[in-house]
């Protein structure tokens, strides 16, 4: 049975961990779809530390541009995705269309039959970019999460560790999938 949470936060608000903890309720096998590239000294030191705390019971698959296919071919009861925020900052990078990349996304968490945790950061609640890409990020960013978040069964926003539940569906709505 499908079920899709979308868990929204700022930086270093707990949304991570929060999702992770929302596997541990899974027994065997759970995967963790990485989106992050290792790019430089920092990047691994803050990936190698992201993977030791999330500790044993996970399958880690590098999807950094193609998350759609990672999340439609894994075969496990739970997959976590973090985080559409870095995932949309490398499709930015590598000058792929943002939109129909959000599309295919989407189509497939309408279609995906097993339960998906999706980590994505609110990028909204701060100051107006001062230049024009950072505003262009800052507004794909709020349109990949208003899609996430039509089509998920739930929605919970982070801040401080804690979690504030914004939307708990009881029963399937008709999502759009494009658009």
């Amino acid at each position: 049975m499908r079920k899709v949470t979308l868990v929204l936060g700022g930086a270093r608000s707990g949304k991570s961990r929060h999702a992770e903890a929302l596997g541990q309720a899974y027994a065997g096998r759970r995967i963790y779809v990485a989106t992050a590239e290792n790019t430089d000294a920092e990047m691994a030191d803050r990936i190698a530390r992201h993977r030791a705390g999330r500790g044993e019971g996970w399958d880690t698959v590098e999807a950094p541009l193609d998350l759609a296919s990672a999340i439609a071919s894994a075969k496990a009861p739970f997959v976590l995705v973090d985080c559409i925020t870095v995932w949309l900052g490398n499709l930015m990078h590598h000058n792929r269309d943002l939109a129909a990349e959000l599309d295919v996304l989407c189509k497939v968490l309408a279609e995906v039959q097993t339960r998906v945790v999706i980590v994505s950061n609110e990028v909204g609640l701060s100051v107006v970019p001062e230049n024009r890409m950072a505003r262009a990020f800052r507004d794909a960013q709020g349109i990949a999460n208003q899609r996430i978040a039509e089509l998920a069964d739930e929605v919970i926003f982070v801040a401080a560790g804690l979690p504030l539940i914004l939307k708990k569906a009881t029963t399937r709505r008709r999502v759009r999938t494009k658009g």
